[in-house]
């Protein structure tokens, strides 16, 4: 639909300027502000830091080839666009899965929460997500571009993604049957699974909190963090454990957008919106840099 192209770009780059906007500010935020020097918004600065360089890896070559009449990449850029895309996103499980380990600590275990969660065993487990998700897609990039194509050339989708680059072979390969879905299983479905258990004690123990003020923050933390996980899961997961044979060009096409694009521009927004502590944050920044100005 050709005719979509340049209305697309638009949206497109709306969405890409508002990750870029939001995710900044929620680093910029997190660093500046010594009350949000917590594990909570170091994960966050961490997972907004992966939605930058994960949009950034498709959403520039998109825009070139929806402006232009060139609608090609090159193989090393494909191959580039591929294994950074894959290897972020891989990371970003793992890292809504380390998350949610955070808010389970900080709620069934506040009194021994800065024990369980110091720094190093924070920044342990993001290294451990970083190293994970390149682990991954080191095996899953050299197997899929192994695969012969027999002079194919057309990617059915806007970016080099996994599954588009598996239907272009002319060969069945089932080790890379095997090795996708071995390790969606690992990095999909393993940690929502982990996620899916910490919401659950989260909720027995929200529901023994008497007081009204403790009960709305906690619900307003996990909660943006559980709307972020059902966007980002829900989508890729549809995508990457459901038989390819099964989703149509379209379907496909529109999960992926979303779970590319538009998920982590909301991420910003649904963190910020519900969570009063950054908002103040913020004020409290913009409040000093007006005072050093009249000074």
């Amino acid at each position: 639909r050709p005719q979509l192209e340049h209305i697309i770009s638009v949206i497109v780059f709306i969405f890409y300027i508002a990750t870029l906007v939001g995710n900044t500010t929620i680093i910029l935020v997190s660093y500046l502000d010594a009350q949000l020097h917590t594990p909570m918004y170091f994960f966050l600065s961490n997972l907004s830091f992966v939605d930058i360089c994960y949009t950034t890896s498709i959403v520039p070559q998109m825009l070139i080839n929806l402006w232009g009449q060139n609608k090609s990449i090159t193989y090393g850029g494909c191959v580039l666009q591929f294994f950074f895309a894959l290897d972020l996103g891989s990371t970003e499980c793992l890292l809504l899965a380390m998350m949610a380990y955070d808010r389970y600590a900080a709620v069934c275990q506040p009194l021994h929460y800065t024990v369980i969660m110091h720094p190093v065993l924070c920044q342990k487990m993001v290294l451990s997500s970083w190293l994970g998700g390149l682990g991954s897609t080191l095996i899953l990039c050299s197997l899929t571009m192994k695969l012969p194509r027999c002079g194919h050339r057309e990617v059915d989708n806007f970016f080099c993604e996994m599954p588009a680059l598996i239907k272009m072979a002319c060969v069945y390969s089932r080790v890379t049957e095997v090795a996708v879905f071995t390790l969606g299983f690992i990095f999909l479905l393993v940690p929502m699974s982990l996620i899916i258990v910490s919401y659950g004690v989260i909720t027995q123990a929200v529901m023994k909190i008497k007081s009204a003020r403790r009960w709305r923050k906690v619900l307003n933390t996990c909660g943006s963090h559980l709307t972020v996980v059902t966007l980002f899961y829900g989508t890729v997961i549809y995508v990457y454990m459901k038989p390819q044979n099964t989703i149509s060009h379209e379907e496909g096409q529109f999960f992926t957008l979303f779970y590319t694009i538009v998920t982590p521009s909301l991420n910003p927004l649904i963190y910020t919106l519900r969570n009063k502590d950054v908002k103040n944050a913020v004020k409290r920044i913009l409040g000093r840099d007006k005072l050093s100005a009249k000074v």
